[in-house]
């Protein structure tokens, strides 16, 4: 029979006590294998790949297949320390899965036992995904072919919980859901020098200073109003001691926008900032950028209808249009090369993701299965 509301419960709980970080998914990988060979096996694979050797990824056969759809579902944590005072908290010192990724993979495991005992009309696949918080494993599995055969989607979903949202929304926008994301460091080569002496040096302080107000002028004056970017520079490092002049400085930020066109006018303008600053202070600067698989999660315009259509008129689905987030998703890099959507799942969590008190309304696990296996049903049947 396919899992129950108590028996999602208990799984998302088992996944929410072995959090692992990116590319470390060992043992929940196993977890997840061993519950699908659980399941009636009669129309399902299971594929596991030695490149990417966490990932998972379970494919059903349809009776009657004009299309392969494609759900995704993340497994990695993150570097944080649970702060909730639960029996099935973390067990995993220092790392928690404070974005959900346990909650989306028991709704994935909610719709593998529904198609396992009922097949479906069209093909599916299933990708249990590592690494999304760091190292970009959707791009990783791109790169590396596994999204071939059997296993190519022509269409591809995939959700993420949202802590704002009430239990069991859906939320949905057809353009661009998540923001994508680009890591900018900047390395400011000056000169150092004795704080007696400022003329025979080249203070890396006041270019890093000079460089930052500058960069920050492209969002207000680079930008048209109504579209969206952001530039944050969260670390700076220089000097090593008060009557020092600085030599060296490092910035280290991250650069946000909701389409890639925008990533690549703000990266363009930082480099022309980086070499108008070299010009006017003398010094070399060096900027580099790693976006990897980060890219803005934009919908599929057809296809998002096709959900929206669906969830607005489903009985027993709660919808709501939501607005672009400035959040990133590596889930933006598959949607670039196979059509598709994404869509929140309202968990109502008095904590924000990432944050140390995360925790989710695990009501919403039954209600995000029967929201989803509804839709692909009616998707099916076009």
């Amino acid at each position: 029979m396919s899992l129950s509301n108590e028996e999602l419960i208990t799984i998302r709980r088992d996944l929410h006590k072995i959090p692992e970080l990116a590319l470390n998914e060992f043992k929940t990988h196993e977890y997840l294998k061993n519950k699908i060979e659980q399941l009636p096996q009669e129309h399902l694979e299971v594929k596991e790949f030695s490149e990417l050797p966490t990932a998972l990824f379970v494919h059903i056969e349809g009776s009657h297949p004009k299309r392969t759809i494609g759900y995704r579902a993340d497994m990695d944590a993150l570097p944080v320390t649970e702060t909730n005072d639960l029996y099935y908290r973390s067990e995993n010192p220092g790392v928690m899965h404070a974005c959900g990724h346990d909650l989306h993979m028991t709704v994935a495991l909610g719709l593998i036992s529904y198609f396992a005992e009922h097949q479906p009309n069209d093909n599916l696949v299933f990708f249990f995904q590592p690494a999304e918080e760091a190292e970009s494993g959707g791009k990783k599995a791109y790169d590396l072919g596994l999204f071939s055969g059997k296993y190519k989607p022509d269409e591809f979903y995939g959700l993420h919980d949202n802590a704002d949202l009430g239990t069991g929304i859906i939320g949905c926008r057809n353009g661009t859901l998540f923001a994508g994301t680009t890591e900018v460091n900047v390395t400011i080569h000056g000169m150092s020098g004795h704080a007696a002496y400022p003329h025979k040096a080249n203070d890396a302080v006041v270019i890093a200073a000079n460089f930052i107000d500058q960069v920050q002028t492209i969002i207000s004056r680079s930008i048209d109003p109504v579209k969206c970017g952001v530039i944050t520079f969260g670390k700076l490092e220089a000097g090593t001691i008060r009557n020092v002049i600085a030599g060296k400085a490092r910035i280290e930020g991250t650069v946000r926008g909701l389409t890639q066109d925008m990533i690549e006018f703000i990266r363009q303008r930082i480099l022309d900032v980086a070499k108008g600053v070299e010009t006017s202070f003398n010094c070399h600067i060096d900027v580099e950028f790693n976006q990897g698989g980060y890219y803005p999660v934009e919908n599929d315009p057809q296809l998002t209808k096709n959900f929206i259509d669906y969830m607005e008129k489903a009985d027993g689905v709660k919808f709501q249009e939501t607005e672009p987030a400035m959040t990133g998703e590596d889930f933006g890099y598959l949607l670039s090369k196979f059509p598709g959507t994404m869509f929140w799942l309202g968990v109502a969590s008095p904590g924000a993701l990432h944050s140390v008190d995360f925790l989710p309304h695990e009501e919403a696990i039954i209600d995000g299965v029967n929201a989803i296996k509804g839709f692909l049903n009616y998707r099916m049947s076009m």
